[in-house]
């Protein structure tokens, strides 16, 4: 049987995550590039919290928090996966495919472009100018300097136009973030 202060936490944990489980959810989706996935990491990431909410409820910005545990578990997700693809790779090594004519257009793919991104460019970015964060919010979020943040966003908006093109590189990219914003990049809406 729970206490009133055990009642009192599960309503505040509840109250959370139906305030913030969409945006972390979208938040795991632009970094992993994977809508299957985003689900799944934003409850995982709030799961985690749920075993740690004494703690998170007192922190002075459990938003930021949770965010950094979602980042966390996609960078876990990427490394995986690409020690799948390595693995994969090694099997397959003694058969040699060359691309005669690559696809550019999936090269001028704006989440395409971004999952070439190293994970911190690509995290900084994305909170950036898909979540409209501060540098501070994001650092926090992150758990590095602003500094950091600044130049990790610049040089990361630099491969992704170096990637994309640069005539009309930046409204290809908050193209995109909108779209993916609105749930509207096909899938399940977020």
């Amino acid at each position: 049987m729970g206490t009133v202060v055990d009642d009192a936490a599960s309503v505040e944990f509840h109250d959370f995550f139906e305030r913030h489980y969409a945006e972390l959810s979208r938040l795991a989706h632009l970094l992993t590039g994977e809508a299957d996935a985003a689900d799944d990491l934003a409850a995982d990431a709030l799961l985690a919290l749920w075993h740690r909410w004494d703690r998170v409820r007192s922190a002075d910005h459990p938003l930021a928090y949770a965010r950094g545990v979602v980042a966390n578990l996609a960078r876990t997700r990427i490394r995986s996966a690409v020690r799948e693809r390595r693995r994969i790779t090694l099997f397959w090594s003694q058969r040699e495919e060359k691309t005669e004519n690559p696809d550019v257009a999936g090269v001028v793919d704006v989440q395409s472009a971004l999952r070439r991104l190293p994970f911190r460019k690509r995290a900084c970015v994305v909170l950036r100018h898909a979540f409209d964060l501060s540098e501070k919010d994001t650092a926090l979020a992150l758990g590095i300097s602003v500094g950091t943040v600044k130049s990790q966003t610049s040089k990361g908006m630099a491969e992704l136009q170096k990637l994309l093109g640069p005539q009309g590189a930046p409204r290809k990219v908050q193209h995109a973030v909108l779209t993916v914003r609105t749930g509207q990049a096909g899938g399940r809406n977020r």
